[in-house]
């Protein structure tokens, strides 16, 4: 099964900046539809960004225009590039892959997600 391993978590205040990376073992990530998602505490996980195989990306309405989701091909690793950060950001971050030739759209639901990271925290303070 595939292996997803998140870093570049960490503490910050708010309106600075912070880039998650996934690596992914057996697979390359450009094959599959790739996301991040994000659990709040007390709060159920939900979907952050996705990239497709074709390259299509799907964001959350909350980090639409501060967050990127990308992919280093050459890497093969996942990247979510959070800026202008709010404490409503903070949360533990997860990588995702539904582990199918999919666009952006279809990984993005929780429920279609084949393989999770074991996760990043992320905390932001005001």
């Amino acid at each position: 099964q595939a292996q997803l391993m998140e870093s570049g978590g960490g503490s910050v205040q708010a309106g600075g900046s912070l880039r998650l990376s996934c690596t992914a073992s057996q697979y390359r990530i450009t094959r599959y539809c790739m996301a991040w998602f994000r659990q709040p505490p007390g709060k159920e996980r939900e979907g952050v960004a996705a990239i497709g195989f074709d390259g299509s990306t799907t964001y959350a309405d909350s980090v639409k225009g501060r967050f990127t989701i990308s992919r280093d091909n050459a890497k093969n690793i996942l990247l979510l590039q959070m800026n202008s950060l709010k404490s409503e950001d903070t949360a533990m971050y997860y990588c995702a892959t539904d582990l199918a030739v999919s666009a952006s759209t279809r990984c993005f639901a929780p429920s279609r997600v084949k393989s999770w990271g074991q996760g990043t925290q992320v905390t932001v303070s005001s």
